[in-house]
């Protein structure tokens, strides 16, 4: 067989080819589609499903407590509006303490007689001595008497109250005062008084005048002729006293009427002051820088012609290691002898001051603040 008849044989089946498929293709749609009613129709293949695992049954749920229904809220007051706050005042420092009179175990008193402030202070020519004395020391320069005679300031002095105002009294007087308070607390002192003997409570004697020694008219002295010995000197014993280191706590000294300035002249009296009472203590080791000696220079009364406060105007002079040096009252305060009795009290350490010194303000300031 040749070449050409094979080749017509093979295209017998080829030419077939084209209605083979296009039968197929028809019968694939109508599969797809679900069409035909032939039972030979392939039908899609199911999986068969896991049988599902029983569910456990549910436990019943715990039926729910009602709630308590909710009060109902207070409503709420409405807020005070905020009071706008005050500026705070700048605190005020607290203020200085209060001046104290420093401790002495050397306190000497001596009086002078009748001169009024302005004759003595700035008045070197009479007073030279008094006036250098000032510039060492301190002066209080508004302290008045208390009264016109002497012997109310003497008393004054003492017991804080005038009692009289009789000069030629030599009553005795069962007041409280200095002296018994001084006897009570063992606190030692003496009176030296010119122109006397140890223990003397007899009347005026010479140019001595008891109305100017008024520890001579207190009952605790007076009515105990043993303290009166113990307690009352001549002024020679002074001297002694001071020589010997022996002055006691407390010194009040009483020149006579010439030597004071009542019956002798201001310039006796300046002179007998240095020689006989500041030179002296001057070389006493309590006067000296770092004892505790206070000395005070006072005068009973001025002039009578000046009745200010009672008995006018007058000097009084403080001087010793701890009083202040060339000081001037800077306060308005007045003073007068009851003042002076309460700080001679206070430094002695002994309290509550008789008469109307408890009350009578302090001569605190005069002295050095330590």
């Amino acid at each position: 067989m040749t070449w050409l008849q094979r080749n017509r044989r093979s295209n017998r089946w080829t030419d077939k080819l084209p209605s083979i498929f296009v039968a197929w293709l028809i019968l694939s749609i109508v599969v797809a589609c679900g069409g035909g009613s032939s039972t030979n129709a392939s039908l899609p293949i199911q999986t068969s499903q896991t049988p599902q695992t029983p569910q456990t049954p549910q436990t019943p749920q715990t039926p729910q407590i009602p709630q308590t229904p909710q009060t109902p809220q207070t409503p709420q007051t409405p807020q005070t509006p905020q009071t706008p706050q005050t500026p705070q005042t700048p605190q005020t420092p607290p203020p200085p303490p209060t001046p104290q009179v420093p401790q002495s175990k050397h306190v000497v008193m001596v009086m002078e007689e009748n001169q009024g402030y302005s004759s003595v202070v700035g008045n070197p020519s009479v007073w030279p001595n008094l006036n250098h004395l000032i510039s060492q020391g301190a002066l209080p320069t508004n302290y008045y008497a208390d009264s016109h005679p002497s012997i109310g300031n003497y008393l004054m002095l003492t017991t804080g109250q005038l009692l009289t105002t009789d000069d030629s009294s030599t009553a005795v007087w069962n007041v409280d005062n200095i002296a018994r308070r001084m006897l009570a607390s063992g606190v030692s002192f003496k009176v030296y008084a010119e122109g006397i003997a140890q223990g003397y409570l007899g009347g005026n004697t010479g140019p001595y005048v008891i109305r100017h020694d008024p520890f001579a008219m207190l009952s605790d002295i007076a009515d105990n002729p043993q303290v009166a010995n113990e307690t009352i000197y001549p002024f020679t014993q002074f001297a002694s006293d001071v020589a010997n280191g022996m002055l006691p706590e407390y010194s009040f000294i009483v020149p006579d009427v010439n030597d004071d300035s009542h019956d002798g002249t201001p310039q006796q009296a300046d002179a007998w002051l240095q020689m006989n009472v500041i030179g002296p203590l001057s070389s006493y080791s309590a006067f000296e820088p770092g004892g505790d000696g206070i000395l005070i220079v006072n005068f009973d009364e001025a002039e009578d012609s000046d009745s200010t406060h009672g008995g006018g105007h007058v000097a009084v002079v403080l001087w010793g290691p701890n009083v202040k040096v060339g000081y001037r009252q800077a306060s308005t305060t007045v003073y007068q002898h009851e003042s002076m009795l309460r700080t001679e009290m206070e430094a002695l350490g002994l309290a509550n001051p008789p008469g109307v010194a408890a009350t009578a303000p302090s001569m605190a300031d005069f002295f050095v603040q330590k």
